[in-house]
């Protein structure tokens, strides 16, 4: 079994940063895809952003429109470690974010780690 286990939520004002770090242990691979998720109106999850194995032994990194300029994910293969820096926060921004990991291009997560709470409030 995979576990991921987040932390770096909290509390933060409008136009604060936060940076959320999901730690992946168990049967991995460097080439995994990993990614964020957050809660939306109507969806179980929404994507935010993800990493996945590119060429030159490097990661390619996707995220939605509404976080595209403020967020940067990040990942440290060595740690095997994704991370997710959040800067110019909104209160929109409220949610629980989950980190997730699947197989290569494959077009899924296969596992999910527990969610650590992001609060964007004055």
């Amino acid at each position: 079994q995979v576990q991921l286990v987040e932390s770096g939520g909290g509390l933060v004002q409008p136009g604060g940063s936060l940076r959320l770090s999901c730690a992946a242990s168990g049967r991995t691979s460097i080439s995994d895809a990993m990614g964020w998720f957050r809660p939306a109106p109507g969806k179980e999850r929404e994507f935010v952003a993800s990493t996945r194995w590119a060429l030159r032994n490097s990661y390619r990194a996707n995220y939605t429109d509404s976080v595209k300029g403020r967020f940067t994910i990040s990942r440290d293969s060595a740690k095997n470690t994704v991370y997710l820096q959040m800067n110019s926060l909104k209160p929109e921004d409220t949610a629980v974010y989950y980190c997730a990991l699947g197989p290569p291009d494959a077009g899924r997560y296969d596992y999910w780690g527990q969610g650590t709470q992001v609060t964007v409030s004055s």
